[in-house]
Formats: C-alpha cells, structure tokens, sequence
C-alpha cells in the first residue's frame, strides 16, 4: 500500500502517534509518505530523516490518507484528496474526535483491521457553493465537509439572510448568521447551534440560523438535491463566509449558491466502530444510571 500521512503542525502527542504510525507500516513493508510541509517541521526531531519519503500533492497512486490530529486536521486534509477517491482515515490527538476516532493505543490494531480489509467505507456528501461575484478564496477550493456558513463582519448587530430553496422563497432570517451543514457536519457547528444530529449516510442537509431573532425559526433538513440561495444585508457592507475552516469577506450584494458537490469523501469506518458507537462515546449518549 502507498500511504499519505498529514497532520497540520508539529506537537509532541503528534509525534508520539507519528512515530507509532511509521513503526506498524514498516513492519507491514508499506510505502510510507510525509506531507512535505509536517516532514519539514519534524526532521530535526528524527534519525535517519533522509529515508524518509514526502509528498507536495497527492494523485491517484495512493491508497490511503491517515491523518494524525483533531477532526479539523481531517477537514484540512479533504483540501488535499479532493475528488481522488483517496479513502481517509484519522488517528485522535485532539479533543472530542468525531471524525479522527483512532487512539494513539489503537494504532496498531487499526492499521491491522484496515491491511486485513476489516473496514467498510462511509461515504460523505460535501456542499460546494457558487457566488456571484467571483472571489479566488473560494474559488479554487469551493467545496467544504462539515458546513458552508454566512455570519455578521465588524459588527454586532444582526444580519439578515434572505433563503431561496429551488429558486422559492423561504424566509429571511434575523441572526448572527446562518449555517447550511452537511450529515457529516450536524454534529458540529449545527448541533451547537441547536441543529439535529443526522446520520452521516443520510441524504439530507439542514440549515441552521445562528442565534435568530425570529423566535418561530427553527432548524430545517432538506433534501440534498435542494438549491440553496442566500443573500445577505445589514449596516455593513461586508459579511463573512466560512467552507469548514476556511474563511473569505464578500460584499453584501453577493449572492451565494449552495449545493451538493459533484464529488464524495471516503471515510473509513472500522469494523469494531460506527457512528452510533460515536454518538454513545462522544456526545455521552446514554449516561444515565437507569441504563
């Protein structure tokens, strides 16, 4: 197997699930690869870095993208796979991990399930989103896992998001901002802002407002076939918008069009794990003496 290894910066819980990646895929003789960016942080910190072998971009020979942080490195590294069909897989060294889900003690049992083919792939929608005034922020990467949001810039009054669905008018909502998230990301952004949790197989979308001040407003899922169209106004004339990470100013008379993008993401879901295992060990789903 050709593997790619990402992570975003040098830490040492980082390094420790680094080190413990490179010594399984060595013994199982697979063909290792360091981002170039991490491998030029990290080479004062090992032996023998000139055996190493890096990577600037990936292409279609790899067979696999193990991602070595949180649940924004995972989101980081779709910026790299793209539409290359790469599956990914992410070992935890941040907080909650909904998205990284292997433990730095479960490295070599994980590695083990994925040589052996004990995994399935889950298969995760992404939103893409068009603006009719062009911004090269986004683009050349306009397409996000978790959630495309629209928010208030300089200010601390409300905005209002006048939504189209399929060219019909919904409503316009008086809020801080609004988010449109995909399954993957309803346990994110969404969930905090009181949005539902949707099973990351589902063909859904749902909008959440941030923080509205229409008291009535409330969560709505969609189909994922949905056009979404946004137009924002408010007292300044500039408001944010945000693919996951990534963030971009456009001007209030930009209209922004959301929808599912042309592409998926392949995540790798271990046999011995599932997202309602997730939900149970995460989110504390169950915690009650009664059970």
């Amino acid at each position: 197997m050709k593997i790619a290894i990402y992570s975003q910066f040098y830490k040492k819980k980082s390094q420790n699930s680094l080190d413990t990646l490179l010594e399984v895929l060595h013994k199982k003789k697979a063909s290792a690869y360091i981002n170039h960016d991490l491998f030029e942080e990290i080479k004062q910190n090992i032996t023998n870095s000139e055996n190493y072998k890096t990577y600037t971009a990936l292409d279609n020979s790899f067979d696999l993208l193990i991602s070595i942080g949180g649940d924004g490195t995972i989101l980081r590294a779709i910026t790299h796979v793209k539409d290359l069909n790469i599956p990914i897989v992410g070992i935890n060294t941040g907080r909650l991990g909904f998205l990284a889900t292997i433990q730095n003690n479960e490295i070599e049992t994980a590695m083990d399930f994925i040589f052996n083919g004990n995994y399935k792939l889950s298969m995760r929608s992404l939103l893409s989103v068009e603006t009719s005034n062009e911004n090269k922020e986004i683009s050349q990467l306009n397409f996000a896992l978790n959630e495309i949001t629209v928010s208030r810039k300089n200010t601390t009054s409300m905005i209002t998001v006048e939504t189209r669905l399929n060219n019909e008018y919904l409503t316009s909502y008086w809020s801080d901002g609004l988010i449109v998230s995909s399954p993957t990301g309803s346990t994110g952004y969404s969930l905090s802002c009181g949005g539902p949790v949707i099973t990351p197989d589902a063909t859904s979308f749902v909008i959440t407002p941030i923080a509205p001040h229409n008291l009535s407003a409330r969560p709505l899922i969609i189909e994922d076939s949905t056009v979404i169209q946004l137009r924002v106004d408010g007292r300044e004339n500039n408001y944010l918008i945000s693919l996951d990470s990534r963030i971009a100013t456009l001007s209030k008379d930009t209209i922004v069009t959301i929808k599912k993008a042309s592409f998926t993401i392949k995540m790798i879901e271990l046999n011995n794990k599932s997202f309602l295992d997730t939900l149970r060990k995460k989110l504390l789903w169950g915690e009650d003496k009664r059970n």
